[in-house]
């Protein structure tokens, strides 16, 4: 079962509501998608602990209905 890059933004803007939040769809199947994610809650945070906070938000969808998620994450420059 597929995830839409809609609710993949929703689920992770709910977890982080201040990220601003790019989802692309790399093969056009609803299954491998690459996101940009760029929050001030990621400052400080280490690339580990950022993708942490992205995989939280998803509630364990990653690995069920989402399969790839190429994942890029930053504070945001001052």
């Amino acid at each position: 079962m597929a995830i839409e890059a809609a609710e993949i933004e929703r689920l992770i803007k709910t977890g982080l509501p201040d990220a601003t939040v790019r989802i692309d769809d790399l093969r056009g199947d609803g299954d491998h998608y690459a996101a940009i994610v760029i929050s001030p809650a990621f400052k400080g945070k280490s690339r580990v602990q950022q993708h942490q906070m992205v995989y939280q938000a998803l509630q364990g969808r990653m690995g069920n209905e989402l399969h790839a998620l190429a994942l890029q994450t930053s504070a945001p420059q001052d």
